[in-house]
């Protein structure tokens, strides 16, 4: 601003809930990151987490209409063999309790590394 004159282009702007649900819908999609979409967008980082706060209050998002799947693979009881080793439903089990609230069931004998991507896939799911 130089004697009272606007110059550049004006900052401030009105986003509607449609709007900022489509630009947060964008996150997450083909590996782009909270960063990227704001650089996309012009908007600041922040402005995505709030409005993010924002439509959570207002029960708006997550969007109900567009669901997440995650493989699971189940085995019952009967289809465990009757071997020496016991059964996996009777094998020791860890249980953790993730920041997001879910709790991870699993052997104690998981490879560090699986346990590591299934925390990981857990928290961003």
């Amino acid at each position: 601003m130089r004697d009272g004159v606007v110059l550049g282009v004006e900052r401030r702007r009105r986003w509607t809930d449609e709007a900022k649900l489509t630009i947060l819908s964008e996150v997450g999609e083909n590996g782009w990151t909270v960063a990227d979409v704001a650089r996309r967008h012009d908007v600041t980082r922040q402005h995505i987490y709030q409005w993010r706060r924002e439509m959570r209050r207002k029960g708006l998002w997550p969007v109900a209409d567009a669901p997440v799947f995650l493989p699971v693979e189940m085995e019952t009881a009967q289809q465990c063999a009757p071997t020496a080793r016991p059964c996996d439903s009777e094998m020791p089990q860890i249980t953790i309790a993730l920041r997001n609230g879910r709790e991870l069931r699993c052997s104690d004998r998981i490879d560090n590394a699986a346990l590591s991507r299934l925390v990981r896939l857990l928290e961003t799911a």
